[in-house]
């Protein structure tokens, strides 16, 4: 008998996951439970993700520039990728602020409204830390994103899931001084991380297998946590703008999958499921990356090579779906408190969001730091930045996780338009997840 594909019963995991965090907040002991005795299992899930991110950008990213063989190919990749990533973060940009500008979501909020809101979330310390985090980048020096990109420890920065830009230039960088020596020097080296690559390949099956358990706890642990419905309710025009642009953003991908590589999108949507859900149910692409690369390079095809390099990049500063949110809710917060904004100011937004999210971790919550920072370049006041991350906070923590969905999301695509264009995207190895989980269970 087939076993039940993997995004299906990760799906059941987050459905039955979301139904038992209703039904516990029915109970006054209820949500002590969830945080004490459910949310840990999520937890253990994602720091194994995280375990083994760093291993396998390293391993990966060093495979599949030495399997290169020639920098000019490594140099015609790295061009490609950047410049879709730039591509498809300036579409998702300018596809929010269309949005944010036609429905006008900013408009349905009362004073009230505002007030309660800035009165809910005084004082709070997520908020606080935020400000704190974007004042810190705001008075960075313009080179700053440089700087940071370079470490001065390779083994410090492996330590720090944060600074995984760093982890990205170090591996680049050995790669590519790995092309340089010659093939017969760096055998040695490239056998140890072409090895070390399948040996975390084959931790993302094991870790896998505890999937639909682990979206479980983590969607009951949302739903425990959440905050005032009435507040959300009012928020709801908002938060409905933001999903509405990130449907429409997963739409131009598929168009585009469709017309570049040749492929249904409904097959495309299919086969990198388990790492969109993974998304939802993590609120990070770091995390996922690991699912992420075996989706693309096992179920879809595209060739290790391409898939290590484009991947991993992707993760750091590829984040399709947290631009779009700045530019709805930068643009929300000024119709809310009546800020007019003109075309040069909203033009201000595109490029700053798209600089931004070059910079942001891929963690989650990196997106309110972000918009601090883009509301910051179009002059807002600032003694009213503590209200404006006050009206979008109570529904940043269920758009954030959709948002890194889209991410993940545009990854797989650029990977795959990348591919397709240096002729590497070829037959999956494997036509389903569970085949691979049958080997390890056998």
């Amino acid at each position: 008998m087939k076993k039940l594909a993997l995004h299906w019963q990760i799906l059941i995991g987050m459905t039955l996951g979301i139904l038992f965090g209703f039904l516990m907040i029915q109970f006054d002991w209820g949500r002590g439970f969830v945080e004490d005795w459910i949310n840990p299992l999520g937890t253990i899930f994602v720091n194994l993700l995280k375990l083994i991110a760093v291993p396998l950008i390293l391993a990966s990213l060093i495979k599949g520039i030495s399997d290169l063989k020639d920098i000019a190919k490594f140099r015609k990749m790295g061009l490609r990728t950047i410049l879709i990533y730039i591509a498809t973060t300036v579409i998702a940009i300018t596809l929010g602020l269309v949005l944010v500008n036609v429905l006008n979501p900013g408009a349905g909020i009362s004073q009230e409204t505002i007030d309660n809101l800035s009165a809910t979330y005084e004082g709070n310390s997520d908020i606080a830390g935020k400000l704190t985090t974007a004042a810190a980048q705001k008075d960075a020096g313009p080179l700053q994103a440089l700087v940071d990109m370079v470490p001065d420890n390779a083994v410090a920065a492996m330590a720090n899931n944060s600074l995984m830009l760093q982890v990205i230039f170090f591996a680049i960088f050995l790669g590519i001084s790995m092309l340089l020596i010659g093939e017969k020097r760096a055998e040695p080296l490239k056998n140890f991380f072409d090895s070390l690559n399948d040996v975390v390949l084959k931790m993302v099956d094991l870790i896998m297998l505890t999937a639909p358990f682990a979206v479980f706890a983590l969607l009951a642990n949302v739903v425990v946590s959440a905050d005032d419905p009435d507040i959300l309710l009012a928020l709801l025009f908002y938060a409905g703008t933001v999903v509405l642009g990130l449907l429409l953003m997963i739409g131009v991908y598929c168009l585009i999958f469709w017309l570049y590589v040749k492929k249904s999108p409904l097959w495309f949507l299919d086969k990198i499921a388990p790492a969109q859900l993974l998304a939802f149910s993590t609120s990070s692409s770091a995390a996922t990356l690991p699912v992420t690369m075996e989706r693309v390079e096992e179920h879809m095809g595209v060739e290790k090579e391409v898939a290590s390099f484009v991947l991993p990049v992707g993760a750091t500063i590829n984040m399709d779906g947290t631009s779009l949110y700045q530019a709805v809710a930068a643009v929300f917060v000024c119709q809310a408190l009546g800020i007019e904004l003109a075309l040069t100011a909203q033009l201000t937004i595109v490029l700053t969001a798209l600089l931004a999210s070059i910079g942001s971790a891929a963690v989650p919550g990196a997106g309110m730091v972000m918009l601090v920072i883009v509301l910051e370049s179009i002059s807002f006041p600032s003694d009213l930045l503590p209200i404006a991350l006050a009206l979008i906070f109570a529904v940043d923590r269920p758009l954030d996780m959709l948002r890194t969905t889209v991410n993940v999301t545009g990854d797989a695509t650029v990977a795959s338009i990348v591919a397709k264009s240096l002729g590497k995207f070829g037959e999956p190895k494997v036509e389903d997840w569970d085949d691979n989980l049958d080997e390890v269970t056998s």
